[in-house]
């Protein structure tokens, strides 16, 4: 059974396995403070479709409260463990939309639909809710595992033990950019990402994070990091993992990955 994957934008896709849909880190904003969507239309009310969502750190461009509040009542959130003490707004949020809670970090593993499990990862990223606020949380991974195994990497730097943490996968959705101009440790670029694949070897694997948002008043500012990190992945990954199979996906398109 093929794995459907749906790009919404920055790190917003739709994992369909075995009828069950993973939403990642939702995103559905035309503006986010500083950050302005550039490119791609908003994400339509089908994007907020899901068995279960899961978000991969508390930075407010992977833990989103609105975006998250268009979740239909019941669906269950897996967020990092933490999250509901350091981000007061999401224990109010999920009160109100009864959404189904689980925190987990590396290691944990629960059932979201019949024969679907989530398993979370580590990832390399300070994901804290504020820059200088308390570290509370993880910043995690998640591993959709059906008929197919899918890696969702969150935000993460590149570390030795990724491939060895993560286990054998068959696709990975990968970030290769940021919402600037510049990225800081923690972060994969396209080179860096094709390297991640290289040793994680999937058979498929969808560039994500990047080419969606932009800071406001920046679009002059090395417009490359906004545009080219799709393509550039691609171009690494026929360098460095030439077997995997990547696609490059415009907003809102779905891909069927065998």
């Amino acid at each position: 059974m093929p794995v459907e994957i749906v790009w919404w934008g920055h790190a917003a896709c739709t994992v369909e396995d075995s009828g069950v849909r993973v939403l990642t880190d939702p995103l559905f904003a035309r503006r986010l403070a500083h950050l302005r969507r550039r490119r791609g239309a908003l994400p339509p009310a089908e994007a907020a479709r899901a068995d279960v969502a899961v978000v991969s750190h508390l930075h407010a461009d992977h833990l989103h409260l609105p975006s998250l509040a268009r979740l239909a009542p019941g669906t269950r959130l897996v967020v990092p463990r933490g999250a509901r003490q350091a981000v007061p707004g999401l224990a109010r949020l999920a009160g109100v939309r009864s959404l189904t809670v689980t925190e987990m970090v590396p290691g944990d593993e629960v059932g979201v639909g019949p024969g679907v499990t989530v398993r979370a990862v580590s990832a390399r990223h300070d994901g804290r809710r504020l820059p200088f606020g308390p570290h509370l949380a993880p910043a995690l991974g998640y591993v959709v595992q059906g008929a197919r195994r899918t890696y969702f990497a969150g935000d993460t730097g590149l570390f030795a033990s990724m491939a060895e943490e993560v286990g054998p996968v068959d696709v990975a959705l990968l970030p290769v950019g940021g919402w600037g101009p510049y990225l800081g440790p923690g972060h994969l670029d396209a080179a860096r990402a094709a390297r991640a694949l290289a040793a994680l070897a999937p058979a498929a694997a969808v560039p994500v994070h990047y080419g969606t948002y932009w800071p406001i008043g920046l679009d002059a500012v090395r417009p490359h990091e906004f545009h080219a990190p799709g393509e550039d992945f691609l171009r690494h990954a026929g360098r460095l993992a030439p077997r995997t199979a990547v696609r490059v996906p415009g907003h809102g398109e779905r891909v069927r990955l065998p």
